[in-house]
């Protein structure tokens, strides 16, 4: 009880800071509109009765958690599905799953917000994608016997000592989770190490390597090659951050030097953030694709500024870079381009995603790059050889579909949980 006091008088101190990085107005990026309300639980109810709660935070949890939607909807086509995000681009992700949700944005972790919330909706469950646990959701959810699951629950051996210095705090935190689906026998084990039955974890794989794309990604992302030119080499730096770009940029220097006719796709992970960086990018000759201009051999840089067309552009692509990993971001998930077979390079910052990383990386489908010098370098090597290039990619894709199933393994609990919870 001490530290959700605790907590609660620490957030609530920090309110003002809170709303401002949320509503704070920022060039390039749409802001929540008339619904920013929701996120303080004042959100209007979707006249479904007792739907199932699912929480996706942005993006990559919508798209990693929206095939196995789709599948829980083929078992159980009558069962309504409230699909919360906290972030726009989240939302902008869940539109995509037309009727089959209806979404709001997730309450901020404040008692009377949550509180409001559950009020209007009454859930009969919540399911949380990956690990994402808030103290007052889950002391709301215990109080009112709703199920808590977890999909795709994973623990790092690092916040594993981290909760055990305080294990009281982690105790009540954990006390309401009824089921724990977890990535690997590892985390599996951490949890355990922290006090939670067995009873209460299974191990279902992670549902991310469940990732398809049909025909018309591969379609549209041999158009798209035609358009850049066939014959020229083509490398993506997918999903860059701030400060990242310029260090991209000085690889594509070195490119350049040994592949003078090379076209990089540029991707910045955040939409505000794409004039910006077709200024950087305005000295070799940058198309946007939103322009829908023609690609002329001068230019050297086609910018990826529009959002969904990743996979398709990624597809275009003789290799991959990863970006959020030049930076001390944490890396963004490789998966992507190695489901398309293409060969996949991130920097050493690749942390949140450091058990895919290191099974591409194992398997030969993925190498590390320390820093521009050796990105360059690593893409010049590539361009120059097909045939480790072939290798590479297929090695990626190896990786994927050796770890597929989680998705099938991950629905049957949650379905065998929906009859018996």
């Amino acid at each position: 009880m001490i530290y959700r006091l605790l907590y609660n008088l620490l957030i609530h101190l920090g309110l003002p800071l809170a709303l401002l990085a949320l509503y704070k107005p920022k060039k390039g990026k749409p802001g929540f509109g008339k619904r920013w309300a929701e996120h303080l639980g004042r959100a209007p109810a979707t006249g479904q009765e007792a739907p199932l709660w699912i929480h996706a935070v942005s993006v990559g949890e919508t798209l990693a958690i929206s095939p196995f939607i789709r599948a829980l909807k083929a078992e159980q086509p009558s069962l309504p599905i409230l699909l919360t995000t906290t972030t726009r681009t989240g939302a902008e992700q869940a539109a995509r799953l037309g009727d089959l949700v209806v979404h709001r944005y997730a309450p901020l972790d404040y008692p009377w917000a949550v509180s409001a919330f559950l009020a209007t909706f009454k859930p009969r469950a919540l399911w949380v994608m990956e690990t994402e646990l808030w103290p007052n959701w889950l002391a709301a959810c215990e109080a009112r016997n709703l199920p808590v699951t977890i999909l795709n629950a994973r623990l790092s051996e690092r916040s594993c000592q981290r909760y055990a210095r305080f294990q009281g705090a982690f105790d009540a935190l954990s006390r309401p989770l009824t089921h724990l689906l977890c990535q690997h026998q590892d985390d599996a084990d951490r949890f355990h190490r922290l006090g939670i039955g067995r009873e209460r974890l299974a191990v279902t794989g992670s549902i991310k390597f469940d990732i398809q794309f049909g025909d018309e990604v591969q379609a549209r992302g041999r158009a798209l090659r035609q358009q850049l030119g066939q014959a020229r080499p083509v490398w993506i730096a997918a999903s860059t951050h701030q400060g990242e770009d310029e260090q991209v940029l000085a690889a594509f220097d070195r490119v350049l030097k040994v592949h003078p006719s090379a076209l990089l796709i540029l991707v910045p992970r955040h939409p505000e953030r794409f004039a910006r960086v077709a200024e950087l990018c305005a000295p070799y000759g940058c198309v946007r694709r939103t322009a829908g201009s023609a690609v002329g051999e001068s230019d050297k840089i086609y910018l990826g500024d529009t959002m969904g067309e990743l996979p398709l552009m990624l597809a275009a692509a003789d290799l991959a870079f990863v970006g959020g990993s030049l930076v001390k971001i944490g890396g963004h998930n490789l998966l992507e381009p190695a489901a398309l077979g293409k060969p996949c390079l991130t920097g050493p910052a690749y942390f949140n995603f450091s058990d895919i990383t290191r099974q591409l990386v194992a398997q030969g489908g993925a190498a590390v790059v320390a820093d521009a010098d050796a990105l360059g370098d690593k893409v010049n090597a590539l361009l120059g050889d097909v045939g480790a290039r072939r290798q590479m990619g297929e090695q990626a894709r190896a990786v994927v579909l050796r770890n597929q199933g989680a998705l099938a393994r991950t629905l049957s609990h949650c379905l065998a949980a929906l009859e018996n919870d």
